[in-house]
């Protein structure tokens, strides 16, 4: 079997500034990784996504893309990719176009969440600063963008005590990300983080990874902001396996796993939760979590298990080749049906 890993062009050029640089070299480093594995298994190439990706991908003949595109511009930027494979029939790993849809826009996902009985924080969606003067606030408030992962977005001054500072956050928003940007309720509570692998009913969930903020500098705010991920990873506290009561992580591997399947996803994704008086509130569900070896949360909870790095990725692969598998069953059994059903007439 032949893979391609196929990633994003650079995205400094589109999100200028740290954000962006980081998020280039943590796809630089993440391909290197995926490549050392995979070949040893598989024959391995990488691509990038551009104008001519899906002519590439039928000239070197490939079977499966491994994906890592989240897309540069646009409201559906992870869509995109997979929709270019949809219409060519050729097979990738992770999610659809819908499930990457609905769990990209934060604004739906929370909507979806609320109408399943899924504990999520409330918020309200702001696509003009004079919205905010419709609404009775609650402060503390987290300032995030709809539409982003890795923590863009959403900084140290992202959690607000008052109006002034929320109306001049939310309009430094506005310029920067895609609107809507919401004011979301924040929920004081320990943080956890859970990897999903498997579609359907046959999902399992990954050792739960706690983030601890108690060993960062005291004027930080205790959320897993920018400048944590980005400055403060020595100093951040992570506990794989969580030190849990059985009850509480089955509660908390419960809701992960209906978060993941209200959202329609696949082959594996990362559901972010804050836990408060026991109840699991969904922060969101990223449907593309990075694989960076040792960085990436989702990695942390493979080498908390017997997977380690190597064997999540090749289960990722192996998980995504059996899906595609049921899928031609499932056709060939339609049109044996018809068949069928032509002669009885």
């Amino acid at each position: 079997m032949k893979i391609a890993i196929v990633t994003d062009m650079l995205r400094i050029a589109y999100l200028p500034g740290e954000e962006g640089m980081r998020e280039d070299e943590q796809k630089r480093k993440t391909v290197q990784d995926l490549q050392e594995v995979i070949s040893k298994k598989y024959e391995c190439i990488d691509l990038v996504f551009a104008e001519n990706i899906t002519s590439k991908l039928v000239k070197e003949n490939v079977d499966l893309v491994f994906n890592l595109c989240n897309g540069i511009i646009g409201d559906t930027k992870l869509a995109q990719f997979p929709a270019f494979l949809e219409y060519e029939g050729i097979p990738y790993t992770g999610s659809s176009i819908l499930g990457h849809t609905l769990a990209y826009n934060k604004v739906v996902a929370c909507n979806l969440f609320k109408s399943a009985g899924i504990a999520t924080p409330k918020f309200i969606a702001v696509y003009d600063i004079n919205d905010l003067d419709n609404h009775e606030i609650q402060f503390p408030v987290l300032v995030k963008p709809c539409d982003e992962g890795s923590s863009r977005g959403i900084h140290e001054d992202s959690l607000i005590f008052d109006m002034e500072s929320l109306k001049n956050k939310v309009a430094e928003e506005l310029i920067l990300y895609n609107p809507p940007i919401m004011v979301c309720e924040y929920i004081e509570g320990r943080e956890f983080s859970i990897g999903i692998l498997g579609n359907g009913k046959q999902i399992e969930a990954l050792p739960i990874l706690e983030v601890g903020f108690e060993n960062l500098p005291s004027e930080m705010a205790g959320f897993y902001s920018f400048e944590v991920k980005s400055y403060y990873k020595d100093k951040t506290v992570y506990k794989c396996p969580a030190p849990l009561e059985d009850e509480v992580r089955i509660k908390i591997e419960g809701t992960a796993k209906k978060a993941f399947n209200t959202l329609m996803l696949r082959d594996y994704a990362r559901v972010d939760i804050r836990l408060k008086d026991n109840v699991p509130y969904v922060l969101e569900v990223n449907s593309l979590p990075g694989l960076q070896k040792g960085r990436s949360a989702i990695t942390r909870m493979a080498a908390a298990c017997e997977l380690g790095y190597e064997g999540l990725v090749l289960r990722i692969i192996e998980i995504a080749v059996k899906r595609y598998e049921e899928s031609i069953r499932r056709v060939a059994a339609a049109e044996s049906f018809k068949v069928a059903d032509s002669r009885a007439y």
